[in-house]
């Protein structure tokens, strides 16, 4: 589903990465290589026309890697081992951007952002369609955990944060 859609089903958690990612500017992209193995790559992000637009250089490998198997996970920046901001996982697959008006849309933002644009035709865009998505915050001897998928909607939890000697 797109951005919008996905804000309007799970608030809370569309809200906390929209903050999160204006803030970092920038997010771990996981894509599947050729051979399957996983690649994870930075990439700026941008919430504009109901859409999380990722833009990527031209033929990057993160770019091609998703033009053969869309399967990707966005996932925040963590800044600390003790994880006190938590991770913001959304997965989901990529949707190729061509209309034009999106891409402007696009280009208007990161314009607005760090006062730059790409040229078309220089770079891929995607925007995420949303599968599901988590959050995950580590406090003291605890561990907030939410979960959201369309069927079973925003699911929160508290709970030991060394279960099962993890």
């Amino acid at each position: 589903m797109r951005w919008d859609e996905f804000a309007e089903q799970c608030p809370d958690l569309a809200a906390m990465a929209t903050d999160r990612f204006a803030r970092d500017q920038l997010v771990m992209l996981g894509t599947i290589r050729r051979d399957g193995s996983p690649r994870i790559s930075p990439c700026e992000v941008d919430i504009t026309a109901g859409n999380l637009f990722l833009g990527m250089m031209w033929r990057s490998p993160k770019a091609l890697d998703l033009l053969r198997d869309p399967r990707m996970v966005v996932h925040s920046v963590t800044c600390n081992r003790e994880g006190t901001d938590g991770d913001i996982k959304l997965y989901g697959r990529a949707v190729a951007i061509d209309d034009p008006d999106l891409r402007t849309a696009y280009r208007t933002a990161i314009k607005t952002r760090i006062d730059w644009e790409p040229e078309e035709g220089t770079y891929h865009l995607f925007a995420l369609d949303v599968m599901s998505g988590g959050y995950l915050r580590f406090e003291g001897t605890e561990k907030e955990v939410w979960t959201w998928d369309p069927t079973r909607g925003l699911r929160k939890d508290r709970r030991p944060a060394l279960e099962g000697g993890q």
